[in-house]
């Protein structure tokens, strides 16, 4: 029995190649804007959505592993160049691309809205216990460390973690639904396999 979502698979031409491109590259440039904008309203406690920790959920959550480390590597890379390169947010959404993709593939999670949400939740939690590791670990190890003591750090991580796995949970269905659509509907097979 199939899906009534999924379409029976046909050859794509170049064209939906070029546009499936220009919209997954779109989707990533506005991830990448909206990352360092503070928009009235969409702030907890001085923190905003984590938009390309969603990105690389929405990414990962159909794909392979190695898939969603490549994703969060770029992406990674991406949100580095517009902020300061340590702590890295590479590595944390890294971790992120794999958990998620080895989360389906191991069929612990239904491919719903709300299990999407739940999934951003986690791996925000993830994401900055991740970032605030990679802190702690500069303090400990740095003699000249600008960060403040290890019970700050993690005071702060609190803080920061819970309000970014609210609103990007939040937010997660914004991005995730209109680009799952897309990519099942129109991304080539052998990217969606």
């Amino acid at each position: 029995m199939t899906s009534p979502l999924k379409l029976p698979s046909s050859p794509v031409s170049l064209r939906q190649r070029r546009l499936n491109v220009l919209v997954t590259v779109g989707s990533v440039l506005l991830c990448l804007v909206l990352s360092p904008s503070r928009i009235p309203g969409m702030e907890l406690l001085g923190v905003a959505p984590n938009w390309m920790l969603i990105w690389v959920v929405a990414w990962s959550v159909k794909r392979t592993p190695s898939q969603g480390a490549i994703a969060g590597l770029v992406m990674g890379l991406l949100q580095d160049s517009i902020t300061a390169p340590h702590p890295t947010h590479t590595l944390s959404l890294i971790v992120v691309g794999v958990l998620t993709a080895r989360l389906q593939k191991q069929r612990y999670i239904q491919e719903d809205i709300i299990s999407i949400a739940l999934i951003v939740f986690g791996m925000a939690v993830v994401a900055e216990t991740v970032m605030a590791l990679q802190v702690s670990i500069d303090r400990l190890f740095s003699a000249n460390s600008l960060y403040p003591s290890l019970g700050e750090i993690w005071q702060f991580h609190q803080r920061v973690a819970l309000s970014s796995a609210i609103l990007s949970s939040l937010w997660a269905p914004a991005v995730y639904y209109p680009l799952n659509r897309w990519w099942e509907r129109y991304a080539p097979q052998d990217l969606t396999s």
